[in-house]
């Protein structure tokens, strides 16, 4: 089976960060006040706005991106595979500073620690957003995550009328109602209890995936995907809680692969097929960008063949 998505997808606009990523290859990660030597340095686009992006327009989706580049010269680098998937990147604007900048350190077992610096993704607040209305309203599913400013998410998730995928990654302080609007809210274990602790602040996050999701559902969120790593994913929605398998993969760079998975999520979603359906093509698309090296080089074109679960 072939990445291709069905061909009556509504139009997605991702509301998010656009970066270079500046990417070393190690041995292992340093210990606290340890230095180690690295083996490559090497610098690719990323951002996790433009990811997903870059993700969904390569499986055959038609994508906006509304975010912010520098005009430090970076640009080029940063938006270079967003031009070749086809985004539509009117909704760029070029700010005064610095284009994002994320530091990624990546492992001998494929696993990478990262640094962002938000630069010009820091203009992305409210009024930024705004001058996007119409796109956004037009959308089918609005996809946002946590790179950009919380005013900005406000924004997008006041103006969306279509469905709003928030990937709350890296979880910030947005409001309690932003998040109750997610349907999903994509998080991993490690999110979903910094999110339990934003809308239940007086209760301790309970232990163990599935009681997670469960909470989460409790609290008032439509819809949830809480992602495994190489273990898949466990969604819940009120066709009920589904735990998805991952193909079983040799990992050589897990960095951009929950973006991946992200933006498979809603050129599935943005068809209208059920969560638990869409999470299972995402967990696919997930693990066949694991098997490359960087974030959105490694990720899946329409043409491309998925690895599968084994029966």
């Amino acid at each position: 089976m072939t990445a291709a998505a069905p061909a009556n997808a509504g139009p997605i606009v991702v509301v998010g960060s656009i970066n270079v990523d500046q990417v070393i290859r190690v041995d292992r990660h340093p210990m606290p006040g340890e230095t180690v030597v690295g083996h490559s340095i090497t610098i690719l686009p990323g951002g996790k706005g433009a990811n997903q992006a870059v993700a969904a327009a390569q499986l055959g989706a038609a994508v906006s991106l509304v975010g912010a580049v520098g005009n430090d010269g970076q640009s080029g680098a940063a938006m270079k595979l967003l031009v070749r998937a086809g985004v539509d990147l009117s909704a760029v604007t070029t700010v005064e500073g610095s284009t994002g900048l994320a530091l990624i350190n990546v492992s001998g077992d494929g696993e990478n620690s990262i640094v962002v610096v938000p630069g010009a993704n820091a203009a992305m607040g409210e009024v930024a957003v705004q001058g996007a209305a119409e796109l956004i309203r037009n959308a089918s599913v609005v996809v946002l995550q946590g790179e950009i400013p919380a005013t900005g998410i406000a924004a997008a998730a006041r103006l969306a009328a279509g469905r709003i995928l928030l990937n709350l990654a890296p979880v910030i302080n947005v409001d309690r109602a932003v998040i109750l609007q997610a349907d999903p809210l994509v998080v991993n274990e490690h999110e979903a209890a910094l999110v339990l602790e934003l809308l239940e602040p007086e209760r301790e996050a309970p232990a163990g995936d599935e009681a997670l999701v469960a909470r989460l559902r409790a609290s008032g969120i439509r819809s949830v995907v809480l992602t495994r790593g190489a273990q898949g994913a466990i969604c819940s929605d009120a066709d009920g809680t589904f735990v998805i398998p991952a193909p079983r993969m040799q990992a050589v760079d897990t960095s951009g692969a929950g973006d991946a998975f992200v933006g498979a999520l809603s050129t599935r979603l943005a068809t209208g097929q059920p969560l638990h359906e869409a999470a299972r093509f995402a967990c696919r698309v997930g693990a066949f960008a694991v098997q490359g090296h960087g974030t959105q080089p490694s990720y899946p074109t329409a043409a491309d063949v998925l690895p599968d679960v084994e029966a």
